[in-house]
């Protein structure tokens, strides 16, 4: 194994120090180290991070390879710093039994790029009618400790009790996207103004509140650990603000997309747009940024939902909804939050890792640790072209966009992933 000597770093906005990696770990920190075995990379007005997690990211594979690869949508992850990616249960088929996460762990085993630590489905076939193997899963191979219906709610309350009763015996984590579907039959947006303007049906605020206020409820009387997928409105902050306040475990998560744009976008009826849940308003932009600054919202997390073109490039009603996000969430982050460089190593590595029960990862650059950080040029600004994306899919929302901060390096247990802004393999 290659030894690195990473010189004159800011180790997450500090000091400009010395790095030197060697068997898979941080062997020392310092001034003016020496190792004339090894590679040396010169990291002037570099940050180094420690490896980003992302708790919330759409692989395809298996069932839908012509948007998605584990390998594909791996190399995008280390392109965007990520070490470690949380791989959602909606492929085809369903990853609702050992069989599947072990398959897709395998993957990314065999991949190299980041670990894949798959999610499991709370119920079979993400139908919401009975709960899926967890324990199965939770013993596996692949260890699964975070289970999800994304991209549907586990609407019935019930089933969501039992669910977080389940996996409370194995310390593990319901993730729910919070959506009372009976509310958002037919919704194409966010219900307000513009939708009103645009003749678009909405989906209203209150259909992802009252689904977290009932679950933070349920989560409470069982003592069990909840987490809330893509947090989207200043009303959903308000319920997670009384729960912590409560003691409740609960953790949250917020996308760059809805840190960044509004509703306003679906005046261009452009489908890449589109996504569930919607953009919001900026009243909601803005609540959601102060609400992850103060930590009511624990953590960034992606969404990254790549889908092929015939689903994309299409009406506005047929389009699939999703965007992009592994290989600009740190510029979106960067952007919203500034050099703030503690606080984005906190809720874009160091928390997912721990609610993912990621060992090895999340852990600042340090004698002994496993090298699984990220450098980037924080003066560095790039144009974001869907073309020159990793992703086998196009649909990013920031197409031609300027955004902050470019990742030079990426290293996955002292292997570089990525090398001067280019994935290694």
């Amino acid at each position: 194994m290659t030894a690195y000597l990473i010189r004159n770093v800011s180790v997450v906005g500090g000091a400009p120090t010395d790095l030197l990696i060697r068997d898979g770990v941080v062997a020392e920190t310092g001034a003016g180290l020496a190792a004339p075995d090894a590679t040396v990379l010169d990291a002037t007005g570099l940050v180094a991070l420690p490896g980003l997690v992302d708790l919330h990211t759409h692989l395809r594979e298996p069932g839908r390879e012509d948007a998605e690869t584990v390998e594909s949508g791996s190399r995008a992850a280390a392109l965007g710093g990520y070490t470690a990616v949380c791989a959602m249960a909606n492929t085809s088929p369903v990853a609702d039994t050992a069989g599947v996460v072990e398959q897709v762990w395998r993957l990314g085993r065999e991949a190299g790029l980041v670990d894949v630590q798959p999610i499991g489905a709370v119920t079979v076939g993400l139908a919401g009618e009975r709960l899926a193997e967890l324990g199965a899963m939770a013993d596996s191979a692949a260890r699964v400790r975070i289970f999800s219906d994304d991209g549907h709610c586990v609407a019935d309350p019930k089933l969501m009790r039992r669910a977080l009763e389940y996996v409370k015996a194995f310390d593990g984590v319901i993730a729910q996207h919070a959506e009372e579907p009976r509310l958002t039959e037919g919704a194409q947006m966010h219900e307000g103004e513009v939708s009103t303007r645009l003749g678009l049906t909405g989906w209203p605020a209150v259909a992802e509140e009252a689904i977290i206020a009932r679950d933070v409820l349920l989560a409470e009387h069982v003592g069990s650990r909840l987490h809330i997928c893509h947090v989207s409105t200043a009303g959903s902050v308000e319920v997670l603000r009384h729960a912590k306040a409560r003691g409740v475990k609960v953790t949250a998560e917020v996308t760059p997309h809805h840190l960044l744009l509004t509703d306003e976008k679906a005046t261009t009826y452009d489908p890449v747009y589109k996504v569930n849940p919607p953009l919001r308003t900026a009243a909601d932009v803005a609540a959601l940024r102060a609400a992850l600054a103060e930590g009511v919202i624990d953590i960034v997390a992606t969404d990254h939902a790549p889908h092929a073109v015939e689903d994309k490039e299409c009406e506005w009603a047929y389009a699939r909804p999703g965007m992009l996000g592994l290989e600009t969430a740190l510029s979106i982050a960067l952007d919203v939050l500034g050099p703030q460089w503690d606080l984005i190593a906190e809720r874009m590595s160091r928390t997912p890792a721990r609610i993912a029960g990621l060992d090895g990862h999340g852990l600042d650059p340090a004698p002994g640790v496993p090298a699984n950080l990220t450098l980037v040029d924080p003066a560095a600004r790039r144009v974001i072209e869907p073309a020159e994306l990793a992703s086998r899919s196009r649909n990013t929302p920031y197409a031609r966009m300027t955004l902050p901060g470019r990742i030079v390096a990426t290293f996955l247990r002292g292997e570089p992933t990525v090398l001067d802004g280019k994935a290694v393999k």
